[in-house]
């Protein structure tokens, strides 16, 4: 069962829905700045460590009477480049990525005010304008996502089994030839907690359709939606670890 917590906050509280519109507020902010700064010749690293700073500096404008209210990052600014499917977020002793012309990059990262998390993510290839436009797989795997992930918003509402997502979210992306990657987990947002117990899973493998649980999405719930498409047979090679760090 999922878990239900007594006392448990939602966006049935007017005040909690106003925290969650801050934290996504700020990391929107940032977030268009961090795709501005993804030029030829940028580093990943400084760009990562950039947005954290941008990130605590945001979260602590606000709320600034409450001392003990907690606020800051929920999830590190990361920036997987081509191949390297998310979370990227290289620290000080890791070998630096700097970006070239072309390069196929994913941008994800969190806040969060009184723990109630926004995360944002964003896909670009860099040097791309409206002179020099996207074009063949790269352009296919960046339209698969999108409509993918619009599909899955659409359906996200009480009443929907998570299935309805998964299979809606195979249907369009193999429209454009491409694969979601196997078992990526979109998970409900919980005060304090980036991971709750209720998940959509993506293109499942038949182990996890065995070991996975189906949801019925309920009411006030909060979800972090995460779509991730390949070009490829969308299967993970390697795993990243990371850290998440807060104020």
């Amino acid at each position: 069962m999922a878990d239900k917590d007594e006392g448990e906050k939602t966006i049935a509280e007017d005040l909690v829905v106003t925290k969650y519109k801050m934290a996504g507020d700020i990391v929107n902010r940032i977030l268009k700045q961090v795709v501005e700064k993804c030029v030829v010749g940028a580093s990943v690293r400084t760009l990562c460590e950039w947005g954290d700073q941008q990130i605590l500096d945001e979260t602590s404008k606000v709320f600034k009477k409450e001392k003990e209210l907690k606020k800051g990052i929920a999830f590190p600014t990361c920036i997987s480049v081509n191949n390297c499917i998310c979370h990227f977020s290289p620290v000080a002793n890791d070998a630096d990525l700097i970006l070239k012309d072309e390069d196929l990059v994913k941008i994800d990262m969190g806040a969060h005010v009184d723990g109630f998390i926004a995360v944002v993510a964003h896909s670009l290839v860099v040097g791309a304008s409206l002179e020099k436009k996207v074009t063949g797989r790269k352009a296919d795997v960046m339209m698969a996502a999108h409509l993918a992930s619009q599909a899955a918003l659409r359906l996200l509402k009480p009443g929907n089994e998570t299935y309805t997502i998964t299979d809606a979210v195979q249907k369009v992306v193999e429209s454009y030839k491409c694969k979601p990657i196997e078992g990526m987990l979109s998970h409900q947002l919980k005060q304090f907690k980036i991971d709750g117990e209720k998940t959509i899973i993506q293109n499942p493998s038949d182990a996890q359709k065995k070991e996975h649980e189906k949801f019925e999405i309920g009411p006030n719930e909060v979800y972090a939606m995460d779509v991730l498409i390949s070009t490829g047979d969308g299967i993970v090679r390697y795993i990243i670890f990371f850290f998440i760090q807060s104020k």
